[in-house]
């Protein structure tokens, strides 16, 4: 990963932001990955995939067919269906995807499970410097270079109250979740799942303030800003599900076990934290081989990182793909993560189906960006605030292996909530 310098970074950010600012559309996306900010508008071709069907819009036409096979590839197949030639593309993959490819599409009900938009306008922001890639007009090149070179203005959050939101909402129930949990792991097939929970944010909350101040605060591998099919949402990723190049090398970070700063020196040794940890990085291991050059995915050893008030035990692994296979394939085969799913996978995400109040959505599962070329980088949604249908919420789980405890799981969802909860920016009524 490339080494951030403050200065460049922090100017990239509010250019990205100010782009948004200017209202030009009112779909948008911003994701920043190694010091590089992709920023979009507007919405070229829509294409939507549910547990059944494929939709697509394009021109004011819209188009359905039936999905085949998992929903990640048929959203693939649509775009190669439409020939557009060089394209590239950005949106967000629900959780519940995961049951459509675990054959459980009855678990993902009608909702749709990936949204894809191929955008109007695509700007890229590097050191400070914004460049358009697609789209846009002579009119948008001097804005751009306007933004850049204007004055920097005070912070539109200056004075601003933050958004108060109570953590311990539905402590209760969390607990007996996590009981219910380790009686099936003791009782069956099951050794890990990762039960979540949600809470209400009752004040507006203005998205791109608290995408900056919250940026700002939080360790991060990618972040995101974006009002994609009426799903308002900003956030930091601690982890990437796929980092995939036009060479054909892919690599993933499963990342689980998480202790607030300060618990360091105890977080390796600790036998629940390496026990989670360790089935991440061979299930991990196993899904890139089926897609990756037999020989081909090594791992890099455990460390810890921080990430956002929290550390946690890190790894990488890396390989090539195979002949045949694509970008796509390998995100198909890595979603979400058994950080986030559990093991083994299927049944696991069966217990979460029916111990959770609420479908999770976007949480937990991913926003990417991608390209014709082969280039594909989906960021894990854990660490953020969401706004859909005027209702506001965040959530956060906790991975449950035969030794945990319910306080302790509890309190790890608490920690994660904070690291977004501090930094809400209170918006207009």
């Amino acid at each position: 990963m490339a080494v951030r310098t403050e200065t460049s970074a922090r100017s990239s950010a509010e250019l990205a932001a100010s782009l948004i600012r200017t209202g030009f559309f009112d779909r948008y996306f911003v994701y920043e990955r190694d010091d590089v900010w992709t920023v979009a508008w507007g919405v070229r071709v829509e294409i939507v995939v549910n547990a059944t069907r494929v939709r697509v819009r394009r021109d004011s036409v819209e188009e359905s067919w039936p999905a085949i096979g998992g929903p990640v590839r048929a959203a693939r197949e649509a775009l190669e269906r439409l020939s557009l030639g060089e394209w590239s593309v950005c949106g967000w993959i629900a959780f519940e995807a995961v049951h459509v490819l675990n054959d459980r599409s009855d678990l993902a009900g009608d909702a749709e499970v990936v949204h894809l938009v191929v955008p109007e306008v695509e700007v890229r922001i590097e050191s400070g410097r914004a460049r358009v890639v697609r789209g846009g007009d002579l009119r948008l090149g001097a804005l751009l270079e306007h933004l850049r070179t204007a004055p920097a203005a005070d912070a539109a959050a200056s004075g601003r109250a933050n958004v108060l939101v109570d953590l311990t909402a539905g402590r209760g129930r969390y607990r007996d979740a996590v009981l219910g949990a380790l009686e099936e792991i003791r009782s069956t097939e099951l050794r890990k799942v990762t039960l979540s929970r949600s809470v209400p944010v009752d004040e507006p909350v203005d998205f791109v303030e608290t995408y900056l101040a919250g940026r700002a605060a939080n360790a991060l591998e990618r972040s995101f800003l974006l009002s994609i099919g009426g799903l308002t949402t900003t956030g930091f990723c601690p982890q990437t599900v796929l980092e995939a190049g036009p060479d054909g090398k892919v690599s993933t970070q499963p990342r689980v076990g998480t202790r607030a700063l300060g618990s360091e020196n105890e977080l390796l040794p600790d036998p629940e934290e390496v026990n989670e940890h360790a089935i991440a990085v061979k299930c991990a291991f196993d899904q890139l081989n089926e897609v990756c050059e037999p020989g081909s995915v090594a791992e890099e050893l455990m460390a810890v990182k921080n990430r956002g008030g929290v550390r946690n035990p890190a790894s990488r692994l890396c390989g090539q793909l195979a002949e045949g296979k694509t970008s796509w394939d390998a995100l198909e085969l890595l979603f979400p993560g058994v950080a986030i799913s559990g093991a083994p996978k299927k049944a696991a995400c069966e217990f979460t189906f029916r111990s959770e109040e609420t479908p999770r959505g976007i949480y937990s599962g991913a926003v990417l960006v991608a390209s014709d070329d082969g280039f594909l980088d989906a960021g894990l949604v854990l660490r953020a605030v969401y706004e859909k249908k005027g209702r506001r919420w965040l959530r956060a789980g906790a991975g449950i292996v035969a030794s945990s405890r319910p306080e302790r799981e509890f309190e790890e969802t608490c920690v994660k909530l904070r690291s977004i909860s501090a930094h809400l920016v209170a918006g207009s009524a």
